[in-house]
Order: structure tokens, then C-alpha cells, then sequence
């Protein structure tokens, strides 16, 4: 291999590795933060009159200084200062706000195409300017399982749906092993926007997206859920245990005067980094069998 072919191969790593962290797209040298600029108050120009014939130009010492300039415009003492303009409404609300937004919407959605629309349309999150894709579910939405995991990752991101990936390879197999594929199950996750960088989404960012999730359950109804990974797990359960210490236990989750049994275990992502722990997720998935089949 020459230097030039050892050069390529170093440059192609590093691409591959900023588009797995989401950056994509090469705009300038330095970071900008257009959230903030999109909706700004363009500031007016203030233009320079022109010193009149035969006068002499104001010295630079006896112009205003910036400093000064920018403190005229500061608010009066006691006021708030005016809120800086943002992109769609995505960060302009508070977590609260959105969620409660979110909930209110949520609501009076009665099918999953309803939803589904509804969240394209949705500004509340601020992730769904960073993702490329609305994912909302993949597989069978009258099975009576249903698979939530956390939130999706750049294969996920690019398609359009859950697990593609090789989580989404692994989930298929960890299915199959059990007489299971995705015409028999229901699979989505808690956020439906890939988070930067394939990051944890954030408790606020959860917080927001969990009465599409709720909503989600009630439509689909199914019988049995099953938790994939710590995020899905608490934020279906409640729980505040890790996923080593909750996985395989089932759970009771309320929808109106029914309540559904909720299994968690390993995400396939994790099964991947930690091969040994497949002798869980496989002790997990048997259990998932037996309740499936009425025997546990």
C-alpha cells in the first residue's frame, strides 16, 4: 500500500467517523448557532452621512464608542431582556411548555397515521432539526407485542425506520431464535429523532416526546411490551434501576382500566459492545416465549 492509498484511507476514516457523529454537512470554518439566528429581528443599518463639501471628517477619538452604543440598547433596569428569535418553535418553548403542548395534541389523535402526521408537523422537539428523518415505527401495528427501544441511530436516521442497522440485524435474529419476526411484532422507540452523535436522547427531550409514546401504546393496545435499553425502561416503567438490575423482570403498565405487562432487557446496541452479555438478553427472550405462550 503506497502513502497516497494509506492518505485516502486515513481521510475516508475520519468522514465516516463525523457523519456517524452527524455532522454532514460542511457550511463554514467556524460553528454558528443558526437556532438562534433563523427567526432574529434583522438589526437596521445604520448608515454614515457623508461629511458635507469641504468639511473635515469626524476624528475616530470623538465617535461614539460600541460599548456605549450597546448599552443605550440594553432594556431598562427591571425588564426583561427581549428573548433571542429561534428556528421553527423548537427551542423557543420550555421543556414544560412543549410537553405539555405535546400532551394536548397527542390527545386527540384516534389512529397511528394520525400520530404519525402529527409528528412530522410537530416543532416542539428540538432534535427534529438535526435529524434527517421523522422515525416512527416499523412491523405490525395489530400485534399484540411491541418493541420500544430509545431513540434511533444514523441507519435509522437515513431509512426512515427503527432498527436497520446491525442492532436492527441483531433484534431480527434475537426475534427469529424465538418464532418471531417483524410481522408479528410492533417496533418504534420513546424519541422518534435521532439525537446528535447517536447520544442518550436528554430526560428533556424524553419528557417532551413521552405523550406521543403514551399515546402510541393506546392505539396500538398491544398485550405485552418489551423494554429495550435503561432510557425505554424507565421512561415506560418508572423505574429508577439500570437495565442490568431490571432486565428481565416484568412490569406493570396502565392504559386506562388495562394493564400491560412490560419486559425489559438489553438493547441490541449494548449486546453488541458486550458479547458476553447475550446470555441475558437470551435468558430474557425465553421468558418473553413463555409469556407469550401463557406459561409465565
Amino acid at each position: 500500500m503506497t502513502a497516497s492509498d494509506e492518505r485516502q484511507r486515513d481521510l475516508i476514516a475520519a468522514l465516516d467517523f463525523h457523519v456517524a457523529a452527524g455532522v454532514d454537512l460542511m457550511l463554514d470554518e467556524h460553528p454558528h448557532d443558526r437556532f438562534s439566528e433563523a427567526d432574529a429581528p434583522a438589526r437596521p443599518m445604520v448608515s454614515t452621512p457623508e461629511p458635507e463639501h469641504g468639511a473635515l471628517p469626524e476624528h475616530p477619538a470623538r465617535r461614539e464608542p460600541a460599548t456605549t452604543a450597546l448599552r443605550r440598547e440594553s432594556p431598562p433596569r427591571g425588564e426583561a431582556p427581549p428573548q433571542a428569535g429561534t428556528y421553527g418553535q423548537s427551542a423557543a418553548a420550555r421543556p414544560g411548555e412543549a410537553a405539555g403542548d405535546a400532551r394536548a395534541r397527542a390527545k386527540d389523535v384516534t389512529s397511528l397515521e394520525e400520530l404519525e402526521a402529527l409528528l412530522g408537523g410537530f416543532d416542539g422537539c428540538p432534535l427534529k432539526f438535526t435529524a434527517k428523518n421523522l422515525v416512527f415505527a416499523d412491523g405490525n401495528p395489530a400485534a399484540k407485542l411491541m418493541f420500544i427501544g430509545e431513540a434511533p441511530g444514523a441507519d435509522e436516521d437515513r431509512v426512515g425506520k427503527p432498527f436497520m442497522g446491525r442492532s436492527g440485524k441483531l433484534l431480527d435474529r434475537m426475534m427469529a431464535a424465538i418464532g418471531l419476526d417483524r410481522t408479528s411484532a410492533y417496533v418504534t422507540n420513546i424519541v422518534p429523532w435521532r439525537p446528535p452523535g447517536n447520544r442518550n436522547p436528554t430526560p428533556q427531550e424524553v419528557a417532551i416526546c413521552r405523550p406521543f409514546i403514551e399515546r402510541q401504546i393506546e392505539l396500538a393496545a398491544p398485550d405485552l411490551i418489551v423494554c429495550l435499553g435503561s432510557p425505554s425502561t424507565q421512561a415506560i416503567t418508572g423505574t429508577k434501576d439500570g437495565i442490568l438490575k431490571a432486565r428481565g423482570r416484568f412490569f406493570p403498565y396502565r392504559v386506562g382500566d388495562r394493564e400491560i405487562r412490560v419486559l425489559a432487557t438489553l438493547h441490541p446496541a449494548y449486546l453488541l459492545r458486550q458479547p458476553l452479555q447475550k446470555r441475558l438478553a437470551w435468558r430474557d427472550f425465553r421468558t418473553l416465549r413463555a409469556a407469550l405462550d401463557g406459561k409465565a
